[in-house]
């Protein structure tokens, strides 16, 4: 029995694989992280498993999230969370959590990105709670709490017909990542 090959030339059923074996989803992404078709342009992917201190994981997450790349924010943030100190550990997945919120929201799931907002909200306010680190690394914790719970609540809005701030309604209410990305160091 002869096998059969999907539109991308790959026999069906293959799998992506990186060079350790690794399944690997090589399709190109748009600039929220969804795949698009194989031979299409996409947007770089962020590389995994890079070492950054933590204040360059800040500053490469605001610069991605500065660009509408939430879903490239929540790799680097996630990077930290895999590899940093195990104290550390819920503050980075708490960030990479509302990166993917955010990324939620751009794409149009409301239900979806309210609650990954309020689960990151609620993981950086615990660990900022149980560590006494309100500003780590710089970074504003209490306002990020607060920059999640607002857009969750407009994000739901506008599903529920009250349009929020920036959100605007297409198939689902639909967030300009950029325009509403948080500033992870506050206002300043």
């Amino acid at each position: 029995m002869g096998s059969t090959s999907s539109s991308s030339g790959r026999p069906a059923g293959a799998r992506d694989r990186d060079t350790e074996g690794r399944a690997r989803n090589a399709r190109p992404r748009d600039g929220l992280g969804r795949p698009l078709p194989y031979g299409a342009d996409g947007v770089p992917r962020q590389p995994e498993g890079v070492p950054r201190t933590p204040r360059q994981t800040v500053a490469e997450a605001q610069a991605l999230l500065d660009e509408g790349k939430p879903f490239h924010a929540h790799e680097v943030f996630e990077d930290a969370w895999k590899s940093g100190p195990r104290a550390e550990r819920g503050l980075w997945r708490g960030l990479a959590q509302l990166a993917v919120g955010l990324t939620h929201a751009a794409r149009g799931n409301a239900t979806g990105g309210a609650r990954l907002l309020r689960r990151g909200a609620d993981a950086v306010g615990e660990w900022s709670a149980a560590t006494g680190r309100p500003d780590p690394y710089g970074m504003d914790l209490t306002g990020l709490e607060a920059w999640a719970r607002e857009l969750a609540a407009d994000v739901e809005g506008a599903e529920d017909g009250e349009r929020g701030a920036d959100v605007e309604r297409a198939a689902g209410p639909v967030v300009d990542a950029a325009r509403r990305a948080p500033r992870l160091r506050g206002a300043g």
